[in-house]
């Protein structure tokens, strides 16, 4: 296994060990920036998990300082570089006549009422809601979609997300220091503050499933552009 999976979760499995300063900066920071940016893309990289790791292999190199603050500026450039891949690319789908298949995918990852209520909340709060979105898991696709749907500038866009995914970036390296700090050996806390992230990723979906009637009918997806709320 390569990459942030290849020598930080090899570290988890096999052996107590974290590897060198060096070992990170040639490997894991180049691996934590590509899947960061590729779970922003597609939902197949738990993202959050990736960055608590990273920061648990932080914590314990000869200059833990510098190696978090290194993993908290690669994590949120990461992420800014995703989002902004996708929304160039949901805009782009927006205005093609044949959409895109990054704007179907968008739309069949949000649920009609999350989609609804992040408009609303859009409406009333402008960007700030992007940190907030970015903070709650499944709730920054919803959101990005309205986004998209009120034709909201790209620019604009982009620096209201700047303060979302600082936060998100900080929120998960403070899970990966917490578990770190709670176990003797490196691999115990990285082993925690995964699955501590994973679990926080997985409760909001699973509630959401719990909650919806069986037989209840899902609401009708919206095209982007259908009823925008004004150009923002």
């Amino acid at each position: 296994m390569t990459g942030v999976g290849g020598e930080w979760l090899h570290a988890l499995s096999l052996s107590p060990e974290i590897p060198p300063d060096t070992t990170q900066q040639a490997i894991g920071y180049p691996s934590l920036f590509l899947l960061v940016v590729l779970g922003a893309l597609m939902p197949i990289v738990p993202t959050g998990a990736v960055v608590s790791s990273a920061a648990v292999v932080a914590l314990h190199q000869d200059n833990p300082v510098v190696s978090s603050l290194l993993v908290f500026a690669v994590a949120s450039l990461a992420a800014f570089t995703g989002d902004a891949l996708l929304y160039w690319l949901g805009r782009r789908g927006a205005r093609s006549r044949s959409g895109s298949r990054w704007l179907t995918r968008m739309r069949e990852q949000a649920e009609p009422d999350q989609l609804a209520r992040a408009r609303e909340r859009l409406a009333r709060h402008g960007t700030l809601v992007l940190i907030v979105s970015r903070l709650v898991p499944a709730g920054r696709i919803p959101v990005m979609l309205a986004c998209l749907m009120a034709r909201l500038p790209t620019a604009r866009y982009l620096r209201g997300n700047v303060p979302a995914v600082l936060a998100w970036a900080a929120a998960y390296q403070l899970i990966g220091v917490l578990g770190g700090s709670l176990f003797p050996h490196p691999w115990q806390g990285l082993a925690a503050a995964v699955a501590l992230a994973l679990l926080l990723s997985a409760v909001p979906a699973l509630w959401r499933r719990l909650r919806r009637s069986p037989r209840a009918p899902r609401g009708k997806r919206l095209p982007v552009g259908a009823g925008d709320p004004g150009s923002g």
